[in-house]
C-alpha cells in the first residue's frame, strides 16, 4: 500500500465551478459521518468541497472513506433527492483515501435524514461455493480492467474483487495459455483543491504485480507477464463509471489464448 501527495501552493482550485448535473467534481477534504439509522450500514459519508463550501453525499462510492484521514473526492452531481442523507448525492464517486492528510473525526446526528437501508452493490463477489457461469466460444484474446485507489496498488474490497472474479471465470471456460498484466498510474500532475496530486511512476508496475499475485493464485501454473505503461491515458471501459481519474488508476489484464 502507497500513498503520495505533492503539495504546492496554487491560485485556483480545480472543482470551483457549479455543480450542475452530470458535472464532474475533484476536491480533497475530511470526510463527515452522518449517523443515520435505517437499518444495517446505514449511515452516510458525506464529504464538503472547500472551493464551494457544498456537501456531497459520497455514500456510493465502492472506496469507503476513513473519517481519520482526508479523500480526493472524484464524482459526477445527479438529479437524486436530497433526503436519504441531506446532501446533493454524486453517482458515480470514488473516495481515495489520502494517508498523508490526517483529519479529526466528525460524526453529525441523524437530524431527521433516514440515509440508505443496506443493499448489496451491483458489483458484488460470489462465493467461492457457488458454481461458476460457463461461456461458449470459439474465444479469442481478450482484455479486463482492475482499479485502484489514488495512490495505492491494494485492492479494493468488493470493487475489485468482482472486477478479477469477471475475467476468472471466463478464463475458466476460455483456457488461456498466458496472462500479460500492464499497470497504469496517473502520473501526470494535476491540482486538485490547490494541490498537485501526481502518482509516482513505479506504482503501474507495483499494481501489475498485485493482480498477477492474484491471478496467480486463482490460475496456478499458468504463464503470467507483468509490465508497466508510462503513459497516463485513460480507459472507455464503462467499470470506470466516467471518471477520468478512475480511468488511469488502473491494470489491464490481458489473456492470450
Amino acid at each position: 500500500m502507497r500513498s503520495v501527495l505533492t503539495l504546492a501552493a496554487l491560485a485556483a482550485p480545480l472543482s470551483a465551478a457549479a455543480a450542475d448535473t452530470g458535472s464532474l467534481l475533484r476536491f480533497i477534504t475530511c470526510p463527515v459521518y452522518r449517523d443515520a439509522d435505517s437499518g444495517k450500514k446505514s449511515g452516510c459519508w458525506l464529504a464538503e468541497d472547500p472551493a464551494t463550501g457544498i456537501r456531497y453525499d459520497v455514500s456510493l462510492s465502492p472506496h469507503k472513506p476513513d473519517w481519520n484521514y482526508a479523500v480526493l473526492v472524484e464524482g459526477r452531481t445527479t438529479a437524486q433527492p436530497e433526503t436519504p442523507c441531506g446532501a446533493p448525492v454524486l453517482d458515480a464517486v470514488r473516495t481515495s483515501r489520502l494517508y498523508d492528510i490526517p483529519c479529526t473525526r466528525h460524526i453529525l446526528p441523524a437530524e431527521g435524514y433516514p440515509g440508505r437501508r443496506f443493499v448489496l452493490p451491483r458489483r458484488n463477489p460470489q462465493p467461492t461455493s457457488v458454481p461458476a457461469p460457463s461461456f461458449a466460444g470459439p474465444f479469442v484474446d481478450r482484455s479486463f480492467t482492475v482499479y485502484f485507489e489514488f495512490g495505492n496498488d491494494f485492492l479494493v474490497y468488493q470493487y475489485s474483487d468482482w472486477l478479477i472474479q469477471q475475467a476468472y471465470y471466463w478464463m475458466l471456460s476460455a483456457k488461456p495459455k498466458k496472462l500479460i498484466i500492464t499497470g497504469f498510474a496517473a502520473s501526470a500532475p494535476e491540482t486538485v483543491s490547490g494541490r498537485v496530486m501526481a502518482e509516482p511512476a513505479d506504482l503501474a508496475l507495483q499494481r501489475a504485480q498485485t493482480v498477477a499475485t492474484t491471478m496467480a493464485r486463482l490460475l496456478p501454473g499458468i504463464a503470467i507477464e507483468t509490465r508497466a505503461d508510462p503513459s497516463t491515458t485513460g480507459t472507455s471501459d464503462a467499470e470506470a463509471d466516467g471518471i477520468p481519474g478512475q480511468a488511469q488508476r488502473r491494470v489491464e489484464i490481458r489473456a492470450v489464448l
